[in-house]
């Protein structure tokens, strides 16, 4: 065999390795539960098999003392679950001075109580002025967030997460709000997405195409489905005189949300974070839960939810 030969046959080797497919690894996101911190309800979630939980922020003191807080990471740790994320819903540009000022304090509390915990993200509502222009509310969506949370982030390694409720103090419920948010931030490290599909489907936008759209901002999700009850809409329209409900929350595989699309598009990103139920099902509960604790009837939703994921979610 001549010189020539070997250094051609390695060339085609090589040529060929370079198409050989890339053998992808099983994707095993951590499913989760979203809930109230109490050492009952992560004890549910250990017990479902469930691997990690978004905390209710309300749940929680932003002032707790140091022991309450290396507890509740013993409880957390002895069950296995890792939290993704706080959820603290508030208004981060009220136009009322004072209320801002206290909303905004109670945010950073927030933020330094997730860095103690080493819960990496917050989720939230973007803030929302009715009074200002919508551009003109951007703009001060990031003033407030450049001089009052940035540093917070920073020094605890947190970062914020818009929810798409629309309902909220909310500008980032669509992908108009996104790309103005976004395009405003720039490329900051501390702003991103939390994903629910649930509100897109009931405000008539694509929940998967706008999940491929902004993939690379999504950093937790909600799986929530919601169902279109369309014979009370087409008789009353969105808006309906009688004030009849045309939508409702449902638990995954329950509403119109294609899953299966919608997980190949966090497969196919290589997205590998956090995925919790939000239960909001009045069929299981959601508006008879007084809570903290769950209740016996609201936990059987979390259990269907599971039993109707576990064909994408694969058990570890």
């Amino acid at each position: 065999m001549t010189r020539r030969t070997i250094i051609s046959s390695l060339a085609v080797a090589a040529a060929l390795k370079a198409r050989a497919p890339r053998l992808r690894p099983e994707w095993k996101p951590k499913l989760g539960i979203l809930g109230p911190y109490t050492p009952a309800n992560v004890e549910f979630a250990r017990a479902q098999g469930f691997r990690s939980m978004i905390l209710d922020g309300g749940s929680l003191d932003r002032s707790l003392a140091d022991a309450d807080v290396e507890q509740i990471k013993v409880t957390l740790q002895n069950a296995g679950i890792h939290v993704s994320a706080l959820q603290v819903t508030q208004n981060h540009i009220s136009p009322d001075p004072a209320k801002r000022e206290k909303e905004n304090a109670k945010f950073v509390g927030m933020i330094n109580l997730a860095g103690r915990l080493a819960v990496p993200y917050i989720g939230t509502a973007s803030g929302k002025d009715r009074s200002k222009p919508f551009l003109k509310q951007v703009e001060e969506i990031v003033r407030v967030y450049n001089e009052k949370y940035f540093e917070a982030c920073a020094r605890n390694r947190v970062r914020i997460l818009w929810e798409p409720w629309p309902e909220g103090p909310n500008l980032a419920t669509s992908p108009v709000g996104f790309e103005a948010l976004f395009k405003a931030f720039g490329d900051s490290p501390y702003v991103g997405l939390q994903y629910d599909p649930s509100h897109l489907v009931r405000q008539f936008m694509d929940p998967i195409q706008t999940a491929r759209d902004f993939v690379e901002k999504i950093f937790d999700v909600h799986l929530k489905d919601t169902e279109i009850l369309w014979p009370v809409l087409r008789a009353g329209g969105i808006n309906p005189v009688n004030g009849a409900s045309w939508w409702r929350y449902r638990i995954p595989g329950l509403g119109s949300i294609n899953w299966a699309e919608f997980f190949s598009v966090l497969q196919d990103a290589g997205y590998s974070g956090a995925m919790s139920v939000e239960h909001e099902d009045p069929l299981y509960g959601a508006d008879n839960n007084p809570g903290p604790d769950f209740s016996a009837e609201y936990k059987v939703g979390f259990i269907m939810a599971k039993r109707y994921l576990s064909q994408y979610v694969p058990e570890v």
